[in-house]
């Protein structure tokens, strides 16, 4: 009977993957780089192939080693997940949780985040307002709080939903005097609209057709911003028509400085998401904090923002 894989050999080279490199594996492991060259040559005459190409310059995995890679990858990344949260039953969270949010969370999540703290003395909470979006995540930070609306395209990041906000389009009643009501979304496309500075260039808004598949409509605009706090001030100056979060706008809309604009076809969400790396397990401190913003936001999503 053939001996079973040494899980801690496999480890090393679901390492030496994830850092790109047999030194950088030997960091990330505290080894030294002779012990991480040995383990996973031993790992290739085991199996009896060869695992990864190497050059002077690049680390490729062959088509074996890519296989061995993903099924090991969750399997290693589950025992470890285990061991944090059998380890946490018998001990109080504890260390470094480094975040980073865009600056108009901190008016949803800031009581979150001290209650959080409160209930976890021994977590060091380290919230930056400045680093923003998944770059972020190459700038050592466990954990990125991000707004989005539609589709997420980078596969190599992991989310997870926190929330689903919904959205209105809104605008202001100086406006919608001046241009008429629209009914249709694609009377948008000819009137002043207020966009994104980033997301989808910046140009269409997003909509959810009756089966809740995304629709786009390019619209004009000459005020572009990366806040939804921008977004309702330029809407109540009448600069142009804005889809946004619907909890902000509650004052605005009650005071009549802004009014819903119902049209055929319903505004995209707004999804508030937590991303992390996949090339780094996330910690017990981070799945706490996801999990206790989660539920603390079960009634935002369900009603109105």
């Amino acid at each position: 009977m053939r001996n079973a894989l040494d899980l801690n050999t496999v480890r090393v080279y679901v390492a030496v993957v994830d850092a790109q490199s047999f030194a950088g594996a030997a960091r990330l492991l505290s080894l030294p780089s002779s012990n991480v060259s040995r383990h996973v040559a031993s790992l290739e005459r085991r199996l009896g192939v060869r695992l990864l190409e190497r050059s002077t310059r690049h680390l490729r995995m062959t088509e074996a080693g890519r296989l061995l890679y993903e099924r090991a990858k969750p399997l290693l990344d589950s025992l470890l997940s285990t061991e944090e949260e059998l380890g946490a039953v018998q001990r109080e969270l504890r260390g470094p949780l480094r975040m980073c949010m865009p600056g108009e969370a901190p008016r949803l999540l800031a009581p979150i985040l001290a209650e959080f703290c409160s209930l976890h003395p021994g977590v060091e909470l380290e919230c930056d307002t400045r680093l923003t979006g998944l770059e972020a995540l190459r700038e050592d930070v466990d954990l990125s709080i991000v707004f989005h609306r539609g589709r997420q395209d980078d596969s190599t990041i992991i989310t997870r939903e926190l929330a689903t906000l919904p959205s209105i389009v809104v605008a202001a009643p100086a406006l919608l005097a001046k241009t008429g009501t629209p009914r249709q979304v694609r009377e948008l496309e000819s009137l002043p609209c207020i966009t994104t500075l980033s997301a989808l260039k910046g140009q269409p808004w997003l909509f959810l057709d009756g089966t809740g598949e995304i629709v786009k409509v390019s619209v004009r605009s000459r005020y572009r911003v990366n806040s939804g706090e921008l977004a309702l001030a330029g809407a109540r100056q009448g600069i142009g028509f804005a889809i946004v979060a619907a909890y902000p706008c509650q004052e605005d809309l009650a005071a009549g400085r802004l009014r819903e604009v119902s049209l055929d076809l319903r505004a995209a969400p707004l999804q508030l998401l937590g991303a992390y790396s996949h090339r780094h397990s996330v910690t017990a401190r981070v799945r706490a904090l996801l999990e206790f913003i989660q539920l603390r936001l079960e009634r935002v999503g369900s009603g109105s923002r």
